[in-house]
C-alpha cells in the first residue's frame, strides 16, 4: 500500500501532492491495477489534513480513470499509467544511479544534479523526446 507524504515548502497543493505520487507510484510499478488506496481516515490520521483533501485528490484520480470507489470497500487502482515496463524501470534507474555517482564525483551538489536533469529535460521536450 501507498504511503503518502507532503512537502509543506513545495508550493504544491495538497491534494496535487497526493495526485502526484498516486501517479509515480503506478509509473513505477509500486501500485497496480485491483491495490487498495489507503482510506481517506488513514491518510488524514498520517498526515493531519482535511478529509475533504484527500476525497478531492481520490475523485481527480477517479475522474482520469485510474481509481475507482467501491462503496462500503474503499478506493481501489483501475489502471496502470501507460509507460515502460518494471525491468526496463529497473534498468534505467541503475543508469540514472550510476549517472547521479559520477555526477557527485565530480563535484556536484543536489541542486547542481536537479538544475542539470531539468535543463537537459527541458531541451529533450524542445527536440521532442521527452
Amino acid at each position: 500500500m501507498i504511503q503518502f507524504h507532503l512537502d509543506r515548502g513545495s508550493g504544491v497543493s495538497t491534494y496535487l501532492q497526493l495526485v502526484h505520487q498516486v501517479k509515480q507510484a503506478l509509473r513505477l510499478g509500486t501500485l497496480r491495477p485491483g491495490d487498495q488506496l489507503p482510506t481517506a481516515r488513514e491518510v488524514v490520521e498520517v498526515l493531519a489534513i482535511n478529509p475533504n483533501t484527500v476525497l478531492k485528490a481520490y475523485r481527480e484520480l477517479e475522474r482520469e480513470g485510474l481509481v475507482e470507489g467501491r462503496p462500503g470497500m474503499g478506493t481501489f487502482v483501475r489502471q496502470g499509467v501507460a509507460g515502460p515496463t518494471l525491468a526496463e524501470h529497473t534498468r534505467l534507474r541503475r543508469d540514472l544511479e550510476a549517472w547521479v555517482r559520477a555526477a557527485r564525483a565530480a563535484g556536484l551538489d543536489r541542486e547542481d544534479l536537479q538544475a542539470l536533469f531539468t535543463v537537459v529535460l527541458a531541451d529533450a521536450a524542445k527536440e521532442g523526446v521527452a
